[in-house]
Formats: structure tokens, C-alpha cells, sequence
């Protein structure tokens, strides 16, 4: 599997089909690129598009230090100038929103468009953090798999738990999860909860925005979402029904369509 060392971590990737114009997804905390699979394959015919997990996360280096939103964003912009992807569409889903944020209003020449999925431009909520610390506390010493009990609601929404049919799927996505490195799972963890709230700043964005939220998402509620697309000149607010905090692989044609009719509209 191919992967790039940049900032001082080596990154896995893929890169896939071809146009004119290339997308770059950055997956949200416990997860990878493989939560853009569906995306993926419905828009490599027509754009370029790229993929990566975060430091200490899918198959990336799990290193000692880096895990703060601010060298994640540096790593971010690495990779798309090691991969000649720039100016590029950026699409961040939670914590890759937290990233893409940044990159707007600190290496807007880097970017085409930003999509923001299922994320905030604020702190971690105080009333979360003790309870996130004690469940990281546990999966370091116990392993993910004692948690995932816990941390399914808060990834996926009520739509998505209680389909039977869709059990199988939701299987598929546990087993992803609980085979991160305990330790780089702990420590990505801990670069979001610590992280700086960006709403101030985010209003210095100029790039075309479109913002999409699940109706079920409880990790980074609609009205995140809402106040992220009264910050942002011009920007697009969609909402995804029957999706939670992982609307891509809940609701992927929905999400995929949000993606394409935008990427349309600005070309």
C-alpha cells in the first residue's frame, strides 16, 4: 500500500482516477479513508481523488507526538504538495473537518472548495471531555473492542443502529475500528478533545464552502453545522435525513450526491 512520509510521519494514501480536478478526503477520529469508499467510486471517473489516514490511525505511522490539530493540518498540507494535488476540493468529515478549517484561513492556496462534513468549529464540549478521557483510559490498557459498546452510538445514528438489515454493515465498520493501535487511537484522541475552537477565524474563509450535516448526528449536533454556515460567507448548508455522525457510509448516495451537485455548481 503506497504511503508518503511528510512532516515527519509516514502516512498511508490512495489515489485513484483522473480529471481535471483532484478531491482529497480526511476521515474523522477512530476511522480512515476507507469511510469514503462509496465516494470514491461513484466520483473517480470525473476527478482525481485521493484519500489518507491521520498520524496513529488506520494503516499511518503511529508516532510519539503530532496528534494536536495543528501539526495534522501541516501534515494535510504536506501531502497535497507531495501529491501535486493542489489547488484541491478538501473534504473533512469530524476531525478532518477540524483540519480542513484550518487550512482555509492559513493555506487557502492549497484549496479549490471546502466540504465540511459532520463536524464544528468549536471546542470539544466540556461535558464531553471527562467521559471521552475514561473511555480512551479504558481502550489503551483493555483494547478498543471493550469500548465499542460505547462509542457506536456516537458515531452512528439511530437509523443506521436499528436496521436489521443493515447489521452486517455495521459489523464491517466495528471490526475497522477496533483494529486501530491502541496507542495512536489514544493519543488521536486526545488532539481532539484538546483541540482550540476556529470559529473566530473560520470567517476569514473565501473558498466556495458546502457544509453537510446528519439529521442524527448527536457527536456534532446540526446546529455545529448551522453555526459553522453563518460564519462562512456564501456558504451551503445540507442536511442529510436518516444519517448520524458518519453520513457517508450511513447515507452514502445522499452524501455523494451533495458532493457532486456542489462540485458542479462551482466549476
Amino acid at each position: 500500500m503506497p504511503s508518503l512520509s511528510v512532516n515527519g510521519a509516514s502516512l498511508h494514501y490512495t489515489d485513484e482516477g483522473r480529471g481535471a480536478e483532484t478531491i482529497v478526503f480526511a476521515h474523522g477520529l477512530l476511522f480512515s479513508g476507507r469511510m469514503f469508499d462509496a465516494q470514491v467510486a461513484a466520483l473517480k471517473d470525473r476527478y482525481r481523488c485521493i484519500t489518507f489516514d491521520f498520524r496513529g490511525q488506520g494503516q499511518s505511522e503511529v508516532t510519539r507526538s503530532g496528534y494536536d490539530m495543528e501539526t495534522l493540518t501541516e501534515d494535510a498540507a504536506a501531502l497535497i504538495r507531495a501529491l501535486g494535488a493542489a489547488p484541491c476540493h478538501f473534504v473533512g468529515l469530524s476531525m478532518g473537518g477540524f483540519v480542513g478549517m484550518r487550512l482555509g484561513f492559513r493555506a487557502p492556496d492549497l484549496l479549490r472548495s471546502l466540504i465540511f462534513i459532520g463536524t464544528s468549529a468549536d471546542p470539544e464540549p466540556a461535558a464531553n471531555v471527562p467521559r471521552y478521557r475514561l473511555l480512551t483510559l479504558i481502550a489503551r490498557w483493555l483494547g478498543l473492542g471493550i469500548v465499542s459498546g460505547r462509542v457506536v452510538p456516537i458515531v452512528l445514528g439511530k437509523t443506521m443502529l436499528n436496521d436489521p438489515a443493515r447489521k452486517a454493515l455495521r459489523r464491517e465498520w466495528v471490526d475497522r475500528v477496533v483494529v486501530n493501535d491502541k496507542v495512536g487511537i489514544t493519543r488521536a484522541v486526545g488532539g481532539v478533545i484538546d483541540r482550540a475552537g476556529v470559529y473566530e477565524e473560520i470567517g476569514a474563509i473565501r473558498v466556495p464552502t458546502l457544509v453537510i450535516v446528519g439529521e442524527e448526528d448527536t457527536a456534532t449536533v446540526p446546529a455545529k453545522a448551522e453555526r459553522i454556515a453563518a460564519r462562512i460567507p456564501g456558504v451551503r448548508l445540507v442536511r442529510i435525513p436518516r444519517a448520524g455522525h458518519s453520513s457517508t457510509i450511513e447515507e452514502p448516495a445522499a452524501v455523494t450526491g451533495a458532493i457532486d451537485a456542489f462540485l458542479a455548481s462551482i466549476a
